[in-house]
């Protein structure tokens, strides 16, 4: 009798300690949330009685802003989206299963070692040395499609896309390619300059001329089996008028049924074979074509909004802190006293 009393004495224990636990913690909430609750009051009455000095600070940042653009060097950018040739598509997985596109990007990216000195980067590009002084970065990068719809959405420039993201994958066929510069260029020479390096590698030079051959060929071929095709198409026809015998009542009646139309099927799908590889040979006879060519800047890249969004937030929280050091400075005084 007794054990049953303990044991129900400590379940009791064991309920009281539990709900009291949640007390205790409903109460930490509760200081925890007047406490957020009296900060923010006291931020905000803070902050609107010393508008004055917050709201010239902000001023203060707009103005540095303004002049360090208008004493810095104007930067532009821009991109052209150039089309692999080369790669070869598994329709399936979505990606490139020669890897030509990878090799570009990694090619390309080598520019950028180039950029700090004019001669080198000229020769890279075939360019003159006073062409490409301005030139302050050049850099390829992969374009991304979101839910693999096959439309290209945005460019990942920083480089922060998931390899593993099986939604939002790397468009493999086609890549991004951005140039900085500093003043007026004469851009369409600089397409033709990073088509030349591109098309420069030897490798890549020999994938091509095996790609058109073999395009070559599959022509040659598709023109054959079209005629073939044909031609077997007119003797069945031929035959099915040879098997057609008068009835009664001068009907005709068909000793064997033949599918002729089924021939007008094939012929049509050799032909959107040739439609599609004589596509592929006539547009696109490079290692790369240019899908989207380089657009004139509008806008400069180092202008008041580009510094503002550094400048102006450093100005507002150093007038900040400044101004809670005066409020708080006898307090501030106390302590360093003190200790």
């Amino acid at each position: 009798m007794s054990d049953n009393t303990n044991s129900n004495k400590n379940v009791r224990d064991d309920e009281i300690d539990l709900l009291d636990l949640f007390r205790r913690m409903g109460r930490a909430l509760n200081r925890m949330f007047n406490a957020l609750g009296k900060a923010f009051l006291i931020s905000v009455v803070f902050i609107i009685k010393h508008w004055l000095p917050l709201l010239l600070s902000i001023a203060a940042g707009i103005g540095v802003s303004y002049f360090l653009k208008t004493t810095s060097t104007a930067s532009f950018t821009t991109d052209v989206v150039f089309r692999n040739n080369l790669a070869q598509m598994d329709k399936k997985k979505i990606k490139d299963i020669s890897g030509t596109t990878s090799e570009i990007i990694s090619k390309i990216n080598k520019l950028r070692t180039f950029c700090s000195d004019p001669k080198t980067l000229s020769e890279a590009l075939s360019l003159n040395p006073a062409l490409v002084k301005n030139i302050s970065d050049i850099g390829a990068f992969w374009i991304i499609d979101r839910n693999k719809d096959g439309i290209p959405d945005n460019v990942d420039y920083d480089g922060s896309h998931n390899i593993y993201d099986t939604i939002n994958i790397r468009m493999p066929g086609t890549f991004d390619v951005r140039v900085s510069f500093n003043s007026n260029l004469d851009l369409v020479r600089v397409r033709d300059g990073i088509i030349k390096f591109i098309e420069s590698d030897s490798l890549n030079q020999q994938r091509n001329r095996l790609r058109i051959a073999q395009n070559k060929d599959l022509l040659t071929r598709l023109n054959i089996d079209i005629k073939e095709l044909d031609s077997l198409q007119k003797v069945k026809y031929f035959e099915e008028n040879r098997n057609l015998k008068p009835g009664k009542d001068g009907q005709i009646v068909f000793m064997q049924e033949q599918k002729t139309q089924l021939f007008y099927t094939d012929i049509q799908l050799l032909f959107v074979k040739k439609q599609l590889l004589e596509t592929e040979r006539v547009l696109y006879p490079g290692i790369v074509t240019v899908l989207r060519d380089f657009s004139a800047p509008t806008l400069q890249n180092n202008g008041t909004r580009y510094y503002g969004k550094q400048v102006i937030p450093i100005f507002f929280l150093v007038m900040l802190i400044v101004l809670i050091f005066l409020a708080n400075r006898k307090k501030l005084i106390e302590v360093y006293k003190k200790y």
